[in-house]
């Protein structure tokens, strides 16, 4: 199964492509922190502030920038004597097939893709930043460049879809044994990715 969401006509940010929405939220630490915390929930910019330990005003500018942007959307709007308070998360992204993405038309799958790269990006500076990657014992963090023909590549993506219903079935056996006994899970972040590189450098001499 692959992930994907969003219309081809969302907007991106004051007209820009998804590529430079993502740009825009990742770049700034405030964005980061919001984007990790609404991955996981349904907030207003008051409980953002106290969540991050940052001060409102600036949660509040962020959080305009980054739903302008279609980096996140307001889930509902609750009106409090003589103003609107939005609450907002991340983009819901809901599961499609792979024939499903292959389907869609070319900007729905950028911006589908772009957002997924949105979140996993946001996690991985937010724990390089809390020490949680360097400082875990246990982590795997590899990558490299394969040169693959046609064959490989497909043998490559039949590979990463066994293994990633090996690692759903790992999850349901954690969460079974914590029901059990009683014990408190982690959240961990796991990707798989395989895409052919944006650019391919001249052979050096």
């Amino acid at each position: 199964m692959a992930t994907g969401a969003t219309s081809r006509d969302r907007p991106g940010q004051r007209g820009k492509r998804i590529e430079d929405v993502v740009s825009y939220a990742i770049g700034h630490r405030t964005r980061v922190q919001l984007l990790i915390v609404l991955n996981q929930g349904t907030y207003c910019a008051s409980e953002l502030s106290d969540i991050i330990g940052e001060p409102i005003t600036r949660v509040s500018n962020h959080l305009k920038e980054l739903a302008d942007g279609g980096s996140i959307e307001v889930a509902e709007t609750r009106r409090r004597r003589n103003f609107d308070q939005h609450f907002y998360r991340a983009i819901e992204i809901p599961e499609h097939s792979k024939e499903e993405l292959i389907a869609m038309h070319p900007l729905e799958r950028q911006v589908t893709v772009g957002l997924v790269v949105q979140s996993l990006l946001a996690e991985i500076m937010a724990a390089l930043w809390a020490g949680k990657i360097s400082d875990d014992p246990d982590h795997c963090v590899v990558w490299d460049r394969l040169n693959l023909d046609e064959q490989g590549h497909r043998e490559i993506t039949e590979e990463q879809e066994r293994h990633w219903e090996r690692l759903e079935q790992i999850e349901k056996e954690s969460l079974i044994r914590s029901a059990r006994n009683g014990t408190d899970t982690t959240p961990y972040i796991v990707s798989i990715l395989g895409f052919e590189r944006g650019r391919k450098a001249p052979v050096a001499p």
